[in-house]
Formats: structure tokens, sequence, C-alpha cells
């Protein structure tokens, strides 16, 4: 059962297809845990050319999903916060222990580890069924939306 389908996670996010890697949220408790899900297809634009004829994500990729469930996380703990904005700060200890490929269901469990604003610590880990195959501290910064002054 979903807690949070993608309407809902697409009023969240400002990503977009193709860069938007969150299907699903299955488990949020606010400040502490969150477990997301990105479900792996043959049709992601990546696989054309990572790698042809042998199809892997790219570990950026599963840390930038994996940093999207996170800032979800944060999202939704701030509560009705006007216009948040999270910005990724760092990923430190970043292991991958086996390729995803197409097919591969992809279930990231976050868990904060500190918590001093603006700046959010995170322990992400991504697993296809029981097999761990990424994980990663990644850090961000929370801040409020300002708005963007354009010289065109």
């Amino acid at each position: 059962m979903s807690v949070m389908e993608q309407a809902e996670i697409q009023s969240l996010l400002p990503h977009r297809y193709p860069f938007l890697l969150v299907d699903r949220i299955q488990e949020l408790v606010p400040d502490r845990r969150i477990v997301g899900i990105k479900n792996v297809t043959v049709n992601e634009p990546f696989f054309q050319g990572h790698f042809p004829g042998r199809p892997v994500m790219p570990g950026v990729l599963i840390l930038e999903a994996m940093s999207q469930v996170g800032a979800i996380l944060a999202f939704k703990s701030l509560g009705n916060s006007a216009h948040p904005v999270v910005y990724l700060t760092g990923v430190d200890g970043a292991k991958f222990r086996k390729p995803v490929v197409p097919g591969d269901r992809l279930r990231f469990e976050i868990d904060v580890v500190r918590k001093r604003p603006p700046f959010w610590k995170m322990q992400g880990r991504a697993f296809v069924d029981e097999d761990l195959v990424c994980e990663a501290e990644v850090t961000a910064m929370v801040t409020e939306e300002k708005a963007v002054k354009s010289d065109m």
C-alpha cells in the first residue's frame, strides 16, 4: 500500500521526465525515515547509451533517485512551509554493490542521521529485492524558494 502516489510526488518535487526518478512512497515517518520505489524499465532514456546491448542504470542516477526520496522526506517533515527547495550538498561513502538493470524495482530506505537546519544528513540504502545495490550518506540544504530574476 502506498503512502504517496505520483501526483503528490510531482506536487513536491520540481523534477519531471526524464529526471523524476521516484514512482511511489511506501512508508513515511516525518523527521526520521522514508521508503521510496523506482521501477526501472527498459525504455529509460539513459539505457540507450549505458550500455548498448547490456543496459545498466548509471550509479549517479541511483544516487539522484535516492536524493529525491530524501528530499520528499524533508518536504513532508516541514509541514506546510511556504515553498521549500532542497539542494543536494554532498554525497559521502557511496558504494555500488550490484548492477541495476531493466525490470528491477529499486527500494530506497532513507534514515535521518542528523538535522540541523537548514542542513539534513541522511543515510540511504537502495535494494533490489533483498539485495543491497547501493548505499551512501547524502547531505542536503532545505531553504525557502526565492524569486529568480531573469535578464531576458
